[in-house]
C-alpha cells in the first residue's frame, strides 16, 4: 500500500515539476528585472545616502530570495545552502529596514530628541491627570515597553536596535550551526524529532524573529506620525509580509509534512516552499516599484547650487462675485525643482558597502557589549560576594586563633604558678 502511494506521488511529482519550474522561472525573471531596474535608479539618483543605502539593502532582498529559491528548486541538493543564505539575508534586511526608519527621522541624535519629547509629553499628561508622583522614576521601567512605549524615551531606540541586531546575530549563528549539523547528519531539515537539531533551531529563531518584529512594531507605533511623509504603512506592510510570511510558510509546510497532511517523499517540502517564494517575489518586486520608488530622490531642494532647474506652473480658473457682477480670475502656483545630476553607480555601491558595513559593525559591537554588560556585572557581584565571605571567614578564623592562643597562654601560666606554690 505504501509502495503504491509512493509510486503515485513520484508520478504526480514528475508531471508537476516541469510546469512548476517554468512558472517559477518566469516569476523570478520578472522579480529580477524589476528589482535590478529599481536598484539602478536609486544608485544613479543617489542624493540621500543616509536613506538610500538602506533602501537598496531592503530591495535587494527580492532578487536574492528569488535567485536562491529558483536555484534550490532546480537542484534540490543545494536547498540547504540556499536556505542558509536566504535566512541570513532576511535578518540583515530586517536590520536595514530599522536603520531606514531611523534615517528617515533624521538620524539617531534626532530620534533621541523625538523620543525624549514624546516621553516628556506623556509624563506631563500623567501628572496633570493626578497620577502617581513616583511616575517620573517608573517611566523607564522595561514593562512600559509592552504597556506604553511612549514613556521610554531614548531607551526605546536602544531596545529596538538590540532587538534587530540580536536576530541578525542569532540567525547567522544558527545558519552556521545548521550547516555543521547537516555535515554530521543530525540536522534533519523539516523533521520535528528530538534527536535532530532542526526543531530546536526553529524554536530559537521563531522567538528571536518575533521579538525583533515586535520591537520594530513598537518603534513604528511611537514614530509613525513623524514618518507620514514617507507613507510608512505601505512600506512596513510590504516588508513585513516578506519576512513574516516566508518564515511561517516554511514552518507550516514542515508541520503539514510531519502530521502526514502532505507526503514526505522526495523534495516536496523544500520544492513547495521554493516555488511559492518565487511567485511571491514577483509580487513583492511589483510592490517595491511603488512603495520604494526612486522618484523622490530625482530632485534636490530648489536652493541647491547645481542641477538642472525645472519650473512647473499649476493654474486654476475661478469666478469671483463682486456685488451683482462676476469676474474671472486665475490662480497660479509656481514650483521649482532642481533635477539631481546622475551619480556614478560604482561610487554609490562603494558608499553602501563601506558606510553601511561600518554601521552594521558598530551596532553589532554595541549590542554584544550591552548583552555582556549585565553578565559581567553579575559575575563581578558573585565574585565580590565570595570574596567578602572569604574575608569574613578568615577574620573569624584569625580571631578564634588569637582567643585560643590567649587561652592556652593563660592556662600554661596558671599551671606554672601552681607548681611553684606547691614547692
Amino acid at each position: 500500500m505504501a509502495s503504491n502511494h509512493f509510486t503515485n506521488f513520484e508520478g504526480t511529482y514528475r508531471n508537476l515539476y516541469p510546469p512548476a519550474l517554468i512558472i517559477a522561472g518566469c516569476s523570478v525573471l520578472v522579480a529580477l528585472v524589476l528589482s535590478i531596474l529599481l536598484i539602478l535608479q536609486h544608485l544613479q539618483s543617489y542624493t540621500n545616502p543616509a536613506e538610500q543605502k538602506w533602501i537598496v539593502a531592503v530591495i535587494s532582498m527580492v532578487p536574492i530570495y528569488a535567485t536562491d529559491s529558483i536555484t534550490s528548486l532546480w537542484n534540490p541538493r543545494l536547498s540547504l545552502a540556499c536556505d542558509i543564505l536566504r535566512n541570513y539575508y532576511e535578518a540583515f534586511a530586517l536590520y536595514s529596514f530599522g536603520r531606514y526608519l531611523i534615517s528617515c527621522l533624521g538620524g539617531e541624535a534626532r530620534v533621541v530628541e523625538l523620543l525624549e519629547d514624546e516621553s516628556g509629553k506623556h509624563l506631563r499628561k500623567s501628572l496633570l491627570e493626578g497620577s502617581n508622583e513616583n511616575h517620573a522614576t517608573e517611566q523607564r521601567s522595561f514593562c512600559n515597553f509592552f504597556r506604553d512605549p511612549f514613556k521610554l524615551g531614548r531607551d526605546l531606540l536602544t531596545i529596538e536596535k538590540f532587538g534587530l541586531v540580536q536576530y541578525m546575530i542569532l540567525k547567522t549563528v544558527c545558519a552556521l550551526l545548521a550547516f555543521i549539523l547537516e555535515l554530521f547528519g543530525v540536522y534533519g531539515d523539516g523533521e520535528f524529532k528530538w534527536y535532530y537539531g532542526y526543531p530546536y533551531i526553529a524554536i530559537v529563531l521563531n522567538f528571536s524573529q518575533m521579538w525583533a518584529l515586535y520591537c520594530l512594531v513598537q518603534f513604528y507605533h511611537v514614530t509613525h506620525e513623524r514618518l507620514q511623509a514617507i507613507k510608512p504603512l505601505a512600506k512596513f506592510i510590504s516588508f513585513k509580509a516578506i519576512v513574516f510570511a516566508t518564515w511561517w510558510q516554511g514552518f507550516s509546510i514542515a508541520l503539514l509534512c510531519t502530521f502526514g497532511v502532505l507526503p514526505k517523499e522526495g523534495k516536496l517540502q523544500t520544492g513547495l516552499q521554493d516555488f511559492l517564494i518565487c511567485i511571491e517575489m514577483a509580487i513583492a518586486a511589483v510592490a517595491h516599484v511603488y512603495v520604494f520608488s526612486a522618484k523622490p530622490y530625482h530632485y534636490l531642494p530648489a536652493y541647491s547650487a547645481y542641477g538642472k532647474a525645472k519650473k512647473e506652473i499649476i493654474g486654476a480658473a475661478l469666478e469671483i462675485d463682486e456685488g451683482d457682477k462676476q469676474k474671472s480670475a486665475v490662480v497660479e502656483e509656481r514650483t521649482t525643482q532642481v533635477e539631481a545630476p546622475r551619480t556614478s553607480v560604482s561610487k554609490s555601491v562603494q558608499d553602501i558597502v563601506v558606510e553601511g558595513g561600518q554601521r552594521v559593525v558598530k551596532d553589532v559591537v554595541l549590542t554584544i557589549n550591552q548583552a555582556i554588560g549585565p553578565v559581567e556585572k553579575g559575575v563581578t557581584k558573585i565574585q565580590e560576594t565570595f570574596h567578602h565571605k572569604e574575608v569574613v571567614s578568615s577574620d573569624e578564623e584569625e580571631e578564634q586563633t588569637d582567643i585560643q592562643v590567649e587561652k592556652d597562654a593563660t592556662e600554661s601560666f596558671s599551671g606554672k604558678g601552681n607548681g611553684i606554690g606547691v614547692v
